[in-house]
């Protein structure tokens, strides 16, 4: 059993200080690094769960506050109405430049840490998964997991989104994973987002499985435990074949 701490760092971006939550593993050495990018409604109990379960798998995780230039350090917005409205007016507010430029002060903190090995990923859901995705045109990064990641297919996050145009500049392995019964992204949407990549040449593993918007939130009617753990295990698998140990296929 792996023992996992949790500290907070409050990083310096164009836009101001960005409180990013790090979970990892107890005890000296050096491990793979993960920035874990959330929800519309940033660092709530599900995403720490979430980044405590990959720290505990021996990786350091960054977990940045995404609308830190909106909110107060440490604003959770709740699972209702109110917290969807206003992560939504947030997550369209923000440019695509800031959100890049959160990216590479994440990018830089986790590979300076003194107990990483320069070794990392990127991993998000929903509005995250999209980060993740862009996250990953950092040569730096090996790995990217999106889960049902919004908006690609409507190049409508923020100002500028160009994020499937410039789906070449993905060079480690992607892994995409949607639910079917996702009214967020439809069929339509999701073969867009895949015969982009497959026309790009990414080096790519695509899951649709039968789960719902947020079926791997911990919290809530849709949460899919069975779905989480089979995937959970596909991720790993990921993370340390191309973090940990870095071989390449």
């Amino acid at each position: 059993m792996t023992l996992v701490d949790a500290e907070a760092v409050e990083l310096e971006t164009p836009s101001g200080p960005m409180r990013t939550h790090i979970m990892r593993p107890s005890g000296p050495g050096r491990y793979p690094a993960i920035a874990l990018y959330s929800e519309i409604f940033q660092i709530t109990a599900p995403i720490r769960r979430m980044a405590a379960f990959f720290a505990g798998h021996g990786y350091v995780v960054a977990c940045p506050e995404i609308y830190h230039e909106f909110e107060p350090a440490g604003t959770v917005l709740a699972y209702d109405q109110a917290g969807s409205d206003r992560g939504n007016e947030l997550k369209y507010r923000k440019t695509v430049a800031a959100y890049d430029a959160d990216a590479r002060v994440v990018l830089d903190h986790l590979t300076s840490r003194v107990d990483t090995t320069g070794a990392v990923g990127s991993l998000g859901i929903c509005l995250g998964g999209h980060l993740a995705f862009r996250a990953g045109f950092d040569p730096r990064v090996k790995a990217t997991i999106c889960f049902y990641a919004t908006d690609l297919h409507k190049a409508s996050l923020g100002h500028g989104d160009d994020s499937l145009e410039r789906a070449a500049d993905l060079e480690g392995e992607l892994m995409m994973i949607w639910g079917r019964q996702d009214p967020h992204v439809p069929v339509e949407g999701r073969m867009q987002i895949l015969n982009r990549l497959n026309a790009v040449g990414t080096r790519l593993s695509w899951h649709e499985v039968n789960g719902a918007h947020a079926f791997l939130r911990d919290e809530g009617s849709r949460y899919d435990p069975e779905l989480a753990h089979t995937l959970y295990a596909l991720v790993l698998a990921l993370l340390h074949r191309r973090l940990a140990v870095g071989q390449e296929r």
